[in-house]
């Protein structure tokens, strides 16, 4: 039987440390308006390495960029992104709720004077660096048409080699499934149950094909549930799946790329470069940016 906690302390002991690569999540949606143009030149000028964005198709199918089920949770308007053209959703402004946390005026907002309005995936592809990696947040279901949309939109721009596909919705691994050249996130559930057999059972399942892409919260609610005879009982907590043992697992054929998502401070961001994450998802470049540069405390091997 492979002792994992060995397997760890081993990998961690032999891997070279190098900074996991900064993924601005939505485009930065801790420094400017989400998924915004503006969102993607900050995120880039605070050294960005690889792009976040979230797509939802317009009423006449143009892949847009926006994450909300309803346009009134960030504009001054209000129904679904489905519900307006792609010339519409240009004129709306998505920055109307942004606030700016640094401004020392405690209700500063900045874009209701300078707009930021809702972009097509099409002029965000072409304001990124083509050596950028992006990766593509699929959020409106069904999954086939917007699938459809995406597929044409970046044969169009000969981006299929600097697109990475993901989606908590398992619907979008069928819909991406017809086209060679997508490259997919592991299924949302596929990384949730390896994670927690590692963590409640200490059983390393067969990992994905090396160089997948899998992805999960560097911190994640969880609620175990205990059934007995004359009912159940509940236990929450704050759980940190991403663990040396579940990194060892992942890397023994090969390796997959790993991300953990929403990693906002110096703690979290010093343990996923100790586990050797290949990747972060931060909601703000700016601030993850000085804690490079100010450097990270070494890392102390678990146990």
């Amino acid at each position: 039987m492979i002792n994992y906690c060995l397997l760890a302390l081993l990998f961690l002991l032999s891997v070279a440390r190098a900074d996991p690569l900064l993924v601005a999540h939505r485009g930065g949606t801790g420094d400017a308006p989400e998924n915004t143009l503006p969102a993607i030149r900050a995120a880039i000028a605070n050294g960005a390495e690889m792009m976040w964005l979230t797509v939802q198709l317009s009423r006449d199918g143009v892949p847009v960029l926006y994450r909300p089920a309803d346009l009134s949770a960030l504009t001054p308007q209000s129904g679904p992104v489905a519900g307006r053209t792609a010339d519409e959703l240009a004129t709306i402004n998505a920055g109307w709720r942004f606030h700016d946390a640094s401004a020392h005026a405690p209700a500063d907002y900045p874009y209701r004077e300078h707009a930021a309005t809702i972009p097509t995936l099409r002029e965000a592809l072409r304001l990124l660096p083509a050596t950028m990696t992006v990766v593509l947040d699929m959020k409106a279901l069904p999954a086939v048409p917007q699938a459809r949309a995406v597929a044409r939109l970046l044969d169009e721009e000969g981006a299929w080699g600097r697109v990475l596909i993901y989606s908590t919705a398992a619907d979008y691994q069928a819909a991406f499934a017809p086209y060679p050249a997508a490259r997919v996130f592991e299924a949302r559930d596929a990384t949730r149950n390896r994670l927690l057999a590692m963590a409640l059972r200490g059983e390393c399942l067969p990992p994905p094909a090396p160089g997948s892409w899998v992805a999960f919260e560097y911190e994640r609610d969880v609620a175990v549930v205990e059934t007995f005879t004359l009912g159940q009982a509940t236990s929450a907590l704050k759980a940190r799946l991403w663990t040396p043992q579940a990194v060892a697992c992942l890397r023994r054929q090969g390796g997959a790329k790993l991300l953990a998502i929403a990693v906002n401070d110096a703690g979290a961001y010093r343990d996923s470069a100790c586990l050797g994450l290949d990747a972060v998802l931060v909601d703000s470049p700016r601030t993850m940016r000085a804690l490079r540069t100010q450097g990270t405390p070494a890392c102390v091997p678990a146990h």
